[in-house]
């Protein structure tokens, strides 16, 4: 049996890269990872967003929590194989106090205790204050605990130090975490924690950890002495992957995708498979998977043993310590199969507007919709609130009640009375006729000489019929048009035309480029126009030219250009970096990296942005012609 663990970085994100974009369901997905329990965290999507195929993947049972408040933002998901691996209970969160409704009854419930704020000592944050309860801990979809019988297994998404305030709540849901791992212990059960705990364990696992001035530090971070004292031999968890690499460099899980580091092996490890000791006879290999793309993160896995025999000579199967049966056993009702949207107790938006839901809403009477629910007042047999939402109809945009049509005039009784009788139309005709010229009336009025909002940039024509028309017409639109005037006030010929317009703008960015690309001297006679048109094409093309990426300083070598996708000022804007990939001890800079410890076969420190190249070109090219010029005197 084989337990996986990834930080796929969004469910959403997962099949866009290969080989998840040639599989067309998560089942598939779910099959090419070849497990038995697979552990995702950072799904980053809510209980209301989430595809129904990933809630219900075929043969397997999924199991999710995501964050209270904010959506698309961390969570975790746990898919067990029902074939191989059904789970005999299953909690979310850490603390204990997430419970589905109903709530967890005492036999559904994993432990007989549970973590309390009394039972740890928390981190103070930057007021110095400790939290009082683990509400917050548990609020952001960061833990599943499932009970398979040989073993509890804990799914968790630690929270990462993106701030200096962010380091009290990463602590103390470290804290939660050892407690709840401490509280099971003493229950005697056997733990398994994967998941991304977003801690380096030691400098090996570290891209830099070799680095004098890391080594010396490298505990000094509060996360790091934490996770040093709770694992073997200080602690109770052991790490089984390290375990069976333990000299082995490179074992990395994650990679700063910005700067291209998996290219160069350039991460760490924050992903791992923590057993408590009684269960390291079941395990029989662990590893990570770097060549699984998808994620900035790979897999991390363990197999288990199918058997194992004892000192006494016995053998017991892992299915039957898994308590595990032939027959076909439900899940726990956590599992998103249980969910009102899934099981059917919850009927959705769009079942209301799908066809033939009115005939069946109808079927008893074989009234009409519309009449319906226009006449309540005449239906003689009480309906249920469920019959009246069903058979209420979906309002159109364009649809008008008969009741607010206008009173035909006197006049025009007259003029129907003096006419053949006819059978009166249906109600859908009705409905129909009233509808179209409310359509049509509400969104323009139709004006001769105007075809579309277009006509407003097009050079008008000269005839004096329609520069008659333009001084008096008055277009209205409802929707919001460009703000463009279009009542006018003089003659159209007053007014310069668009190409004229144009011509203006054309000229004054002629005159700019001429400034940075002028050729000849002052006293050379004029050009004519097919040489003023040249030297047109030409500024503009040197202005406009792809510009050339300049050499870095250490290297000599071209740079490359890059983006800035971060919220902010700088949004769009490109620049250039040294071309070289990331590695240990290249260059960060002299704020981030002591020169002595700066490997300079990796990248250098080069950075400009392209508006400062471009710049410089041009003077560049500037001078040149002013050396070409002086020189041909």
């Amino acid at each position: 049996m084989r337990i996986l663990s990834w930080n796929i970085n969004g469910i959403r994100t997962l099949p866009k890269y290969h080989p998840w974009n040639t599989l067309k369901t998560c089942e598939g997905i779910l099959d090419e990872l070849k497990a038995d329990i697979i552990c995702f965290q950072e799904m980053k999507s809510s209980r209301a967003l989430l595809p129904r195929d990933v809630a219900l993947p075929g043969h397997f049972d999924g199991f999710f929590s995501f964050p209270v408040v904010k959506g698309g933002y961390s969570g975790v998901a746990v898919f067990t194989d029902a074939r191989t691996a059904v789970p005999l209970k299953a909690e979310e969160g850490l603390s204990g106090r997430l419970q589905p409704q109903p709530p967890l009854s005492l036999e559904e419930r994993i432990s007989s205790s549970y973590p309390l704020p009394e039972d740890i000592i928390a981190y103070p944050d930057e007021q110095g204050e400790v939290p009082a309860t683990f509400d917050d801990l548990d609020s952001e979809g960061r833990g599943l605990v499932l009970d398979f019988g040989l073993f509890v297994l804990i799914n968790v998404y630690c929270p990462n130090e993106t701030s200096d305030a962010r380091l009290s709540f990463k602590m103390n849901y470290h804290l939660l975490l050892q407690e709840r791992v401490r509280k099971l212990i003493e229950e005697h059960r056997e733990v398994i924690v994967v998941g991304d705990i977003n801690v380096c364990a030691t400098p090996l696992d570290h891209c830099d950890g070799h680095l004098p001035s890391n080594q010396e530090t490298f505990y000094d971070h509060p996360a790091r002495a934490w996770f040093d004292k709770w694992l073997s031999p200080r602690g109770p968890m052991v790490d089984i992957v390290r375990t069976f690499w333990p000299e082995r460099k490179g074992l990395y899980t994650c990679w700063n995708m910005r700067i291209q580091a998996r290219e160069t092996n350039y991460g760490t490890r924050v992903d791992y498979i923590l057993v408590t000791k009684g269960l390291l006879p079941w395990i029989q290999h662990g590893d990570i998977l770097p060549s699984l793309k998808g994620s900035d993160h790979c897999p991390i896995y363990i197999d288990l043993r199918d058997e194992l025999t004892l000192d006494t000579g016995e053998t017991i199967k892992l299915r039957d310590a898994m308590k595990q049966s032939d027959t076909a056993r439900e899940p726990p009702r956590l599992a998103a199969k249980f969910w009102d949207e899934y099981s059917g107790k919850q009927t959705t938006l769009a079942s209301f507007f799908s066809k033939g839901a009115a005939p069946k809403a109808n079927a008893n009477n074989g009234v009409p919709t519309s009449q319906q629910t226009s006449s309540p007042e005449k239906s003689s047999t009480p309906t249920s609130s469920s019959q009246t939402q069903a058979a209420r109809p979906t309002p159109t945009p364009n649809s008008v009640p008969e009741t607010s049509s206008p009173t035909p005039s006197a006049a025009t009784k007259r003029a129907k009375s003096s006419q053949p009788s006819r059978p009166p139309p249906s109600t859908a005709n009705k409905r129909k006729a009233s509808e179209a010229p409310a359509t049509s009336s509400k969104k323009r009025k139709q004006v001769k000489g105007q075809a579309s909002i277009a006509t407003f940039f097009s050079k008008p024509a000269a005839s004096t019929s329609s520069i008659a028309s333009s001084e008096t017409e008055v277009i209205e639109i409802e929707d919001n048009p460009p703000q463009v005037s279009t009542s006018v006030t003089g003659s159209i010929g007053d007014a310069p035309s668009s190409s004229q317009a144009d011509e203006d703008q054309l000229d004054a960015d002629y005159r700019l480029a001429c400034e940075l690309a002028r050729a000849d001297a002052d006293d050379e006679p004029i050009p004519s126009s097919s040489q003023n048109q040249a030297q047109k094409k030409a500024a503009w093309s040197e202005l406009f030219a792809p510009v050339q990426p300049p050499k870095c300083y250490v290297h000599g070598e071209p740079t490359r250009m890059y983006t800035v996708h971060k919220q902010g000022p700088n949004k769009g804007k490109t620049f250039f970096l040294c071309s070289r990939p990331v590695g240990p001890g290249y260059d960060k800079g002299k704020g981030e990296r002591l020169r002595e410890e700066v490997d300079h076969q990796y990248r250098c420190n080069f950075f400009k942005w392209t508006s400062e190249v471009r710049k410089e070109a041009l003077r560049e090219r500037e001078r040149e012609r002013t050396r070409t010029k002086s020189g041909g005197r």
